[in-house]
């Protein structure tokens, strides 16, 4: 289920220099506002909640997934190159599986390490603030990737559409609008965290296990259904 082979070909496109410093943008901003923050009001665990989830978990984890899924797959689909990767004896869900593999560790790797980093920075992990917010980032980091990954398969415009989502409907109406919460991301995740921390700072608008079986939900129909898309694109250029 996982190639080694198609695994280091996505991590080299991935994390090209051009891609490489989109993707480090955000976590360096998350990182620099953290240092600002408690600089001007010190060690506060409201605070600290208020940047790790307004920004962190509604911003920058649904926008460095939006990067890693689509770029997994999408610039092989737009230019045609997808060929001679499908042309290899390959089973098309090792392929997604494994590109799904990558996507997930490198929004890992760019969203909760730089959580965990901005939340020790806020308030020291006081009431394990910092530590939530990192499962959480770890826990929607796969969710997300799987997401984007599929619509890096369906649309040669799935970084306009994984945008858009990312930035109107999980740090928009996801954090907002009452209605949208329960399908958000954002909450699942927030879930988890709720758990981790304990007490009342850290919310959501979703039980854990309700959460846990939607997050698991679209992460597997998502990666299952990239993977007939993948097949259907093999079989049409076949024909």
């Amino acid at each position: 289920m996982y190639d080694p082979t198609v695994a280091r070909l996505t991590y080299r496109a991935l994390l090209g220099r051009r891609r490489a410093l989109v993707l480090g943008a955000l976590p360096l901003l998350l990182v620099v506002i953290a240092l600002v923050v408690r600089a001007l009001t010190g060690a506060d665990d409201q605070t600290a909640v208020n940047v790790l989830g307004g920004f962190a978990l509604a911003t920058m984890v649904p926008i460095i997934g939006v990067i890693a899924g689509t770029g997994a797959i999408g610039p092989e689909i737009d230019d045609g190159s997808v060929v001679y990767l499908l042309s290899k004896p390959l089973k098309r869900p090792t392929i997604i599986f494994t590109k799904l593999i990558v996507a997930v560790a490198v929004t890992m790797v760019f969203s909760a390490v730089p959580t965990l980093i901005a939340g020790l920075i806020l308030n020291g992990n006081g009431q394990q603030i910092a530590v939530a917010y990192t499962v959480a980032a770890l826990v929607s980091s796969i969710a997300y990737s799987a997401l984007f990954l599929l619509l890096g398969t369906v649309s040669r415009h799935a970084v306009v559409f994984g945008l858009v989502y990312a930035l109107v409907w999980e740090a928009l109406f996801g954090s907002l609008v009452p209605g949208a919460r329960t399908l958000s991301v954002q909450q699942w995740s927030l879930a988890v965290a709720h758990k981790m921390a304990g007490g009342d700072l850290v919310t959501s608008e979703v039980g854990l296990p309700t959460a846990t079986v939607l997050l698991v939900a679209v992460t597997v129909l998502a990666t299952w259904y990239a993977g007939q898309k993948l097949r259907s694109l093999t079989l049409a250029g076949e024909e």
